[in-house]
């Protein structure tokens, strides 16, 4: 077994290796119950979907007569990170009455509102038993269906044509003759951003540019951000035909990077790919406008519409609904990976591995000293999971050189 990412070159002696090591080592980003965790005595009170939907009337969005009689069980759970589960929509819940061997229903959980309030669909054999004088103990487990997207994008990765995403080689590095920039944005950039923007518009080849700087948040762009934002900004005046991907881990970084470039493009030439179940209440008024809901739920428009939008932003993880909609590979011009440093390689393989081929420019962002929040599975974080996509390249010979055709450090923080 592999312990870490930092021997793969002594490990990886020819291809075939290479296929054994993604089943070897992603492979314990596995199903694990959260069988430390379970709330005992819980009272579940009945929701009607209706009040929730409220929101949706507020983005004034139509609601859908379908759900108005929908029942979603609700409970309260610590708001505190530590102290429960990270939980996603349709992952499983599990209810037993306490104090006995009685059934134990299982619900997919909806959502999660304000951080507190878990809304569970249940089926109708929980519903004939229930009594609101009711206790439950009540426990947790992950739905696979973002570990069967993440498995069926490294088993992509795996054809030899993918393989300078995965492990770059140097010596794949071109760099065309750009013109020198005139800054689209009203922000003025620094020097080591202005000369990162110029290196993103310029690299060719299959290896991706990495851009070492500070990470982005909600509140204002961080010089990262800044520098994503120009260069986005730069490759739509530039080259019309482009089409550009732009993927996080989190949704506030991606809402954050979009309501920026709203300011620029118009909200015809972009869409957000939201999640379904994504929460409609943390959604601002300007990404609504990008966006689609369909019967209380996000949702993506049909193929030749979306292959119109110049400019898409989608979580790495929901990044899967671009290609079920039937986006191929190659699609998109530019993928810009932001933030990876904070998300699990499997993750960032969703997007690579559904949407990118050898024409693609990927361009990967990431801090120093970060690294993966959010990997469940204790086998996994022991042998090495916690180290991202981002971190496991800087390491490798192409980058740790520092060379600019590969690689730029933004060393001071800036806020625009």
């Amino acid at each position: 077994m592999i312990r870490c990412c930092c021997g793969l070159k002594t490990f990886i002696k020819d291809f075939s290796c290479f296929s054994n090591f993604l089943d070897n080592f992603f492979g314990f980003h596995c199903d694990q119950k959260w069988s430390g965790f379970q709330l005992f005595n819980v009272t579940l009170e009945l929701h009607k979907a209706a009040i929730y939907d409220k929101s949706l009337k507020n983005k004034n969005l139509e609601e859908s007569d379908e759900t108005d009689d929908k029942l979603f069980v609700a409970f309260e759970i610590d708001s505190v990170p530590e102290r429960r589960p990270f939980l996603l929509s349709r992952d499983f819940v599990y209810a037993q009455r306490s104090g006995g061997k009685s059934k134990k229903f299982q619900g997919f959980l909806y959502r999660v509102v304000k951080w507190t309030t878990v809304l569970v669909e249940f089926e109708e054999d929980f519903h004939s038993q229930h009594q609101p004088n009711h206790k439950y103990d009540v426990s947790f487990s992950f739905n696979r269906v973002c570990l069967k997207r993440a498995h069926e994008a490294i088993a992509d990765a795996s054809d030899s044509l993918f393989r300078n995403y995965v492990f770059p080689d140097c010596a794949s590095r071109k760099s065309i003759p750009y013109p020198s920039l005139c800054p689209y944005s009203n922000y003025k950039l620094d020097s080591d951003s202005n000369s990162a923007v110029h290196q993103i518009l310029s690299f060719e080849g299959q290896s991706p540019y990495l851009l070492e700087g500070p990470l982005c948040n909600n509140f204002v762009l961080s010089k990262t951000g800044n520098v994503v934002r120009e260069a986005v900004l730069q490759i739509r005046q530039r080259s019309p035909k482009s089409r550009i991907l732009i993927c996080a881990p989190w949704n506030r970084t991606c809402d954050k990077l979009m309501e920026c470039l709203m300011k620029d493009i118009p909200a015809s030439e972009m869409f957000r790919a939201n999640a379904a179940f994504r929460e409609v209440d943390g959604v601002s008024d300007e990404i609504f406008q990008v966006s689609l809901v369909e019967r209380e739920c996000f949702s993506c428009p049909p193929l030749e519409e979306l292959r119109q939008y110049k400019v898409i932003s989608s979580t790495f993880v929901s990044s899967f609904r671009l290609h079920n909609q039937g986006i191929t590979a190659g699609h998109f011009s530019h993928i810009f990976l932001i933030d990876a440093s904070s998300a699990t390689e499997p993750e960032t393989m969703i997007v690579l591995g559904n949407l990118a081929n050898e024409n693609t420019r990927v361009i990967v962002t990431g801090a120093p000293h970060n690294s993966p929040s959010r990997v469940r599975s204790d086998i996994a974080r022991k042998n090495g999971l916690k180290m991202s996509y981002f971190e496991r390249l800087c390491l490798t010979k192409a980058y740790r050189s520092c060379n600019s055709m590969f690689f730029s450090q933004l060393f001071t923080e800036e806020v625009g």
